[in-house]
């Protein structure tokens, strides 16, 4: 997530990604420096309207919208493919599509083999070269990068395909929408169904805990920012049992040092591996010596808790990895 090393992690892109792509998705700071990125347009998740697959094979032609409502037609599976985010590019890795992707981001370290393949540029603003250069079918793109650059590199005759999670289901859905551009709905299938998997075990583990005594949550994926609803991150917490400390704002935004005081959260979760460039301290440290936080109860009890930067905020395959470790910090006792 190491150009500048300020690690921000979206979702998740997000920040994001952004998360929160937020968001956390590699070692490098152009990725994660305004976290506010993460976050999107407002754009709707890609709309099928092609018949389904028969018997697991995509019918082509199939004709299918993205989250900016352009509407794609594929004759066949493409055959060379691009992601220009960290997200995109572990679920179609495990889509078992690593040999017909031509190129990722700078940030995509995940799966191994994605370092492996030619750079693309940034999660926001990509190289237009390289992409041009790369002769892709397609290329996908997710929270990081804003609407008016995936026009503007429409205007260039580049094919991108832009998605818009904010949930965990659009997560499932998006991957599912790949495996079917590429025919490879089986596989889909699978990660889909190990996602669920992991939801559900996480559900049922805390299903019983009383809403007067569910644990207060706050959660930080870089130096001084937070998520509010509206993003899968939050959602992740809800679905972990906890109530977000900052629920009551919207998207990725700054906090107040003061404001998390009072909340007085049980839990303080925060990315691993994060560290400001300005005062080269780690996001732990910087959460433990704020002053006055001395007095909330996570930093009294020592529930400050580190989760993987990149599961926490890549709306991707490993997302439901991400909400087993969110869980079982919040609730060990109950998550095994």
């Amino acid at each position: 997530m190491q150009k500048k090393l300020v690690t921000k992690a979206l979702i998740l892109t997000v920040a994001l990604a952004t998360a929160v792509s937020l968001a956390a998705c590699g070692k490098k700071d152009a990725e994660i420096t305004n976290p506010s990125k993460l976050g999107g347009e407002g754009t709707k998740a890609p709309t099928v309207t092609a018949s389904p697959a028969i018997a697991k094979k995509t019918t082509y032609p199939l004709k299918i919208k993205d989250a900016t409502g352009k509407e794609f037609t594929f004759e066949k599976a493409p055959e060379r493919i691009a992601s220009v985010s960290p997200a995109e590019t572990e679920a179609l890795f495990a889509l078992g599509l690593e040999a017909n992707i031509v190129g990722v981001s700078d940030y995509d370290d995940y799966p191994e083999a994605a370092k492996m393949k030619s750079k693309l540029g940034s999660i926001t603003k990509p190289n237009q070269e390289a992409l041009i250069a790369s002769n892709a079918n397609i290329v996908f793109t997710g929270v990081s990068m804003k609407v008016d650059t995936v026009e503007q590199l429409r205007g260039l005759n580049v094919n991108i395909f832009k998605v818009e999670p904010k949930t965990l289901d659009d997560v499932i859905a998006n991957i599912q929408t790949y495996g079917l551009i590429t025919d490879h709905q089986d596989q889909a299938d699978k990660i889909v169904a190990k996602m669920k998997a992991d939801r559900q075990k996480v559900v049922d583990a805390v299903k019983d805990v009383k809403q007067e005594n569910k644990k207060k949550v706050y959660i930080e994926f870089s130096p001084g920012w937070t998520v509010g609803s509206g993003e899968f991150m939050d959602e992740l917490i809800k679905l972990s049992g906890g109530i977000n400390v900052a629920g009551d704002g919207k998207g990725w935004y700054q906090i107040s040092e003061e404001k998390i005081i009072a909340q007085n959260p049980a839990v303080i979760l925060f990315a691993n591996g994060v560290i400001d460039t300005k005062s080269k301290k780690s996001l732990d440290e910087i959460i433990r010596t704020r002053s006055g936080w001395d007095a909330i109860e996570a930093v009294k009890n020592k529930q400050v808790i580190g989760l993987d930067q990149n599961m926490l905020s890549r709306p991707g395959p490993r997302l439901t990895d991400g909400l087993l470790q969110m869980a079982k910090g919040i609730y060990p006792e109950l998550v095994k």
